[in-house]
């Protein structure tokens, strides 16, 4: 395996514990957290997405699917954008900056190891 398709195996094993916790005990990784516990469906529903997300992530760096790799370290670039964002505007707890940054320092490892592996094109 690819050192770029570890980096995003990594990440898929990531997304699989935080997407398990979210399904099986939301209010456990709120609490964590230090947000209040809900009763909300919502936090179950986003764990059955991460762990959907962890499947793709999982699979595409076991066939070493180079698109897929450079794909996901733009949207993970993302992350910590918009989750500032939410903070700012009130609409988040501070704490969440914190998975943005998780997710940004996945991005970067998986950019970087895609430029030294020669596969760097940003297209």
């Amino acid at each position: 395996m690819s050192p770029s398709a570890r980096s995003v195996r990594v990440f898929s094993i990531y997304l699989l514990l935080l997407g398990g916790a979210n399904l099986l005990a939301p209010n456990r990784v709120l609490l964590l957290f230090g947000m209040p516990p809900t009763q909300e469906v919502w936090l179950r529903v986003v764990g059955m997405l991460l762990l959907m997300l962890s499947y793709y992530f999982f699979r595409a760096s076991g066939a070493e699917m180079r698109d897929f790799l450079r794909w996901t370290s733009h949207g993970r670039l993302a992350a910590p954008v918009c989750f500032t964002a939410f903070v700012l505007l009130g609409l988040a707890p501070p704490i969440l900056i914190l998975f943005g940054v998780v997710d940004a320092a996945g991005a970067v490892w998986t950019l970087a190891c895609l430029r030294r592996e020669g596969r760097d094109e940003m297209s």
